[in-house]
């Protein structure tokens, strides 16, 4: 197999690893398979191993490199495996001389929707979480950094930017918090058309940014939430900074200012979880109308509090999962069957028939369009979890 022009880069996990990814791919050489793996989850670390092999595979003449939080976390382990070539921890994964990297020209934007890293590790000790072991103590970048970063990219054509972080909302630039961050970009970068923030921490989600949140027409109606749980005890095991009626009130002011779709991590079989606690979390999709969940079964990270817990049974934990996504996949489908007959301005994405408008939804296309571009979409139909129509 011959080498492509760029290095290939596989990508597990966060939206955060996504935007790593992304400036990966300007640092790695030719010839170079990169695999940014994720250790939230036993399964997100197995993933990216598997992820490893497969691509040992599919490259044997490559040099593969592994990164992210799995392997910082277990450096050793994924050092020893013989499909690896390198390890690189994430502390120095976008640095150039960690590639070898000289200066050229700016290659390809590798996706429609661009993803910007702009804060990184977490103070909080979540009993569940093992990323602050593989991310460290939280750090934002600059303001100053930040908007040239990305006002580069949309001058290259980028049209919608999502800014990203492992604990995004705790954005603290020398007492500049995420809202200012967001308030300075849309200002000083006029010509960016949509701007997206990933998951936020319920508890750190302050009047000002809700008020971009809400008022402020670039920004999404999207909110997407790290909930983790509906009972106030299973989240005060978790040592989450948030109560359920916390999450109510949020989504309350949300909803009441603007027609904003929720989207949640919720994570099913936490340790002690018992049927009327499940039935909370449960009860919340509904009451939170959240139409965007992301749903997992806790598996235990070696380390955590929460793994010297009373655990419950696997398969329960599976089943309290499908019972979610069932839950959140109804009240998505309610939210499409609203917008059949309306109009939506769709990013479109590859192949070209397909894009998202914006609130989140998945809206397909009859034809291809260029890729890249917004079309205002007629919807026509609503499917189980996208929106069908044509170009207006």
């Amino acid at each position: 197999m011959s080498f492509s022009t760029q290095p290939e880069v596989v990508t597990l996990g966060c939206r955060l690893n996504i935007a790593e990814s992304a400036a990966i791919r300007q640092l790695a050489g030719r010839g170079q398979v990169v695999v940014n793996g994720c250790g939230v989850t036993n399964q997100a670390v197995k993933d990216t191993r598997a992820a490893i092999r497969r691509l040992r595979r599919a490259r044997p003449e490559a040099e593969l490199i592994v990164t992210g939080c799995a392997s910082d976390m277990d450096r050793e382990s994924f050092a020893a495996m013989p499909e690896v070539d390198r390890v690189i921890g994430n502390a120095a994964k976008l640095l150039p001389a960690t590639w070898g990297a000289r200066p050229n020209a700016p290659r390809p934007i590798p996706q429609t929707r661009a993803f910007v890293g702009v804060q990184n590790g977490c103070d909080h000790h979540c009993t569940f979480c093992a990323i602050p072991q593989g991310r460290g103590r939280n750090r934002a970048e600059p303001i100053a950094a930040v908007i040239p970063q990305i006002a580069a990219l949309v001058e290259r054509g980028q049209r919608e930017v999502v800014l990203s972080g492992v604990d995004l909302a705790s954005y603290d630039d020398r007492g500049a918090r995420l809202g200012v961050l967001v308030e300075r970009l849309l200002s000083q970068v006029p010509t960016l058309e949509r701007l997206r923030l990933s998951s936020l921490d319920p508890a750190a989600i302050d009047d000002h940014l809700l008020a971009l949140l809400t008022q402020e027409p670039r920004v999404m109606p999207h909110v997407h939430l790290s909930v983790q749980a509906g009972d106030d005890m299973i989240l005060k095991r978790m040592r989450r900074r948030h109560t359920r009626g916390n999450v109510l009130r949020l989504v309350e002011r949300l909803k009441a200012a603007r027609d904003v779709a929720i989207g949640a991590d919720l994570i099913a079989g936490f340790p002690t979880e018992d049927d009327a606690m499940f039935a909370n979390t449960l009860a919340l999709i509904d009451e939170a109308d959240i139409t965007h969940a992301h749903v997992f079964p806790y598996s235990p990270r070696a380390g955590t509090p929460a793994a010297r817990m009373p655990q419950v049974a696997p398969a329960v934990a599976r089943d309290r999962a499908a019972q979610l996504r069932a839950a959140a996949a109804a009240r998505l489908a309610c939210r499409l069957a609203a917008q059949v007959g309306t109009v939506q301005p769709v990013l479109v994405e590859k192949p070209g028939d397909r894009g998202h408008a914006p609130d989140f939804t998945a809206v397909r296309l009859p034809a291809p369009s260029p890729i890249g571009g917004i079309v205002a979409v007629t919807i026509t139909a609503a499917a189980a979890d996208h929106l069908t129509g044509h170009i207006a």
